[in-house]
């Protein structure tokens, strides 16, 4: 932390003693901190934020730890391995380097995919296919990643207006009604329409269209999401007028209608509200839906949220799986990582909850790094139509760093302190270097296989010395 202090100092072109002095702290004392004899507290990353803006997140141990297992991905398959104490050392030293590294893989990745594409095209006559590039809900979903899932205009400005607005139900329904056609001109309509889906807004006639399928706290969340896009568009249009989201329109548009869910979700869930709540109901999701009314992937999704500097909650990892595993969701507020190329583990706890359909199943995991936590996981399902109408069916899987681990009310009755409690997991395995995991589906491709037809292993795939 000192190491960041310093660069942080140097940046600001201050000396050691005007920056003591803005913190009201000694310049013996600001100098301990930088040479790592003293730890940088709360207090004192209050102090810095409130004396120089600056965001606290960066001296987030947490974020260290996300940088590391990304670099470790990206470097599975380097030809010389890389020690975790020497990714470490480049996360806490030279983060900026670490971050260029992974820009040059993935610009790596998208040429891979480039010339693949061009190999499978070579012979054929469809000339007009266009190159892929990474997917437009990737680069959303990593532009949430990087913010870690919080943005603290759209959220205080979702928590100003609940202030105003009934709790929820039917009269936030009728209020946000109410305020879309006082202010909008924006006249709310009910039933269905062909091919409407939940929401459907008609931009020349000023008229939103909701499915008489949805729940009142379902239409008080479309109504909230266009809400946000009419009232605060130009507070949206700032945050997605950055790279690579301005260099694609419908990456800019996903992001768009993203934080217009966001804003809907804070509105529903009031942040200063929503916390008290949870601590005080030790993060129950079932007991915070019910207190809001709102449903289990909602509270689950909230919760992910919850990571303003000055009143932090437990930070979460949220994800959506389905039985094959895709992820359709995910979302976090700490350094949890997942492979990008290798695919989920299959030992996580989110796959054995389709199992046993609506029950919380807990699990303490261990990564590869010795990092352990707590993962809850439950199945969502939601049915329109009439009989032979397809279902859709997730796992929800929300997970938290061990620590964290004794303010909620799942981590009852788990021996937290027991390393041999927790069920080893990777990030998939084809970036998972565990070796005696007897569910692994691919080999690691950080080293070289180990085949040998005179040996039958219990063990998928050896690995050469």
């Amino acid at each position: 932390m000192g190491v960041k202090l310093r660069k942080l100092r140097a940046e600001r072109g201050l000396s050691q003693t005007a920056l003591a002095q803005a913190l009201g702290l000694s310049p013996s004392y600001l100098n301990q901190i930088e040479q790592n004899q003293r730890p940088l507290t709360v207090q004192v990353l209050l102090k810095l934020h409130r004396a120089l803006g600056v965001d606290i997140q960066q001296f987030s141990e947490d974020e260290e730890a996300r940088l590391v297992a990304a670099m470790r991905e990206a470097l599975a398959d380097a030809p010389e391995p890389v020690a975790l104490p020497e990714l470490q050392e480049v996360a806490a030293q030279m983060p900026a380097l670490g971050r260029a590294l992974l820009a040059l893989h993935q610009r790596t990745l998208a040429s891979q995919e480039q010339l693949e594409t061009m190999v499978a095209r070579m012979g054929d006559d469809r000339s007009n296919l266009a190159v892929p590039r990474a997917m437009p809900f990737e680069v959303v979903r990593d532009f949430f990643f990087a913010n870690q899932n919080y943005f603290d205009e759209i959220d205080r400005l979702a928590e100003a207006l609940a202030t105003d607005a009934p709790a929820q139900g039917a009269a936030l329904v009728d209020w946000l009604g109410l305020r879309l056609h006082q202010r909008h001109q924006i006249r709310v309509l009910q039933g269905d329409a062909p091919n409407q889906g939940k929401r459907q807004f008609d931009p020349a006639g000023r008229t939103l269209r909701l499915s008489a399928a949805l729940s009142a706290s379902q239409q008080a969340f479309q109504l909230a999401t266009q809400l946000a896009l009419v009232e605060h568009g130009a507070v949206i249009d700032a945050l997605v007028s950055v790279r690579p989201l301005q260099d694609d329109a419908a990456s800019r548009t996903l992001a768009r209608i993203g934080l217009a869910n966001y804003f809907a979700g804070a509105l529903l869930l009031p942040y200063t509200r929503f916390l008290q709540a949870a601590e005080r109901l030790h993060y129950d999701i079932d007991l915070l839906g019910q207190q809001f009314d709102v449903g289990f992937e909602t509270v689950c999704h909230r919760l992910s949220t919850l990571q303003r500097p000055d009143a932090p909650g437990v930070p979460f990892f949220f994800v959506r799986v389905d039985r094959a595993g895709n992820i359709s969701k995910r979302q976090s507020a700490t350094h949890f990582h997942f492979s990008r190329t290798g695919g989920t583990c299959p030992l996580w706890n989110v796959y054995e909850a389709f199992t046993q359909p609506g029950r919380i199943l807990p699990q303490l995991a261990r990564m590869p790094d010795g990092r352990s936590y707590l993962w809850i996981a439950r199945t969502v399902s939601s049915h329109t139509g009439g009989y032979g109408a397809p279902q859709r069916l997730f796992s929800v899987g929300l997970g938290c760093d061990l620590r964290h681990a004794p303010r909620l009310v799942y981590a009852r009755g788990l021996d937290l302190r027991d390393p041999a409690a927790a069920t080893p997991i990777g990030m998939g395995c084809k970036v998972c270097e565990r070796t005696d995991c007897l569910q692994r589906a691919f080999p690691f491709i950080g080293q070289s296989l180990q085949v040998d037809e005179n040996h039958s292993r219990f063990t998928p795939y050896g690995v050469a010395p």
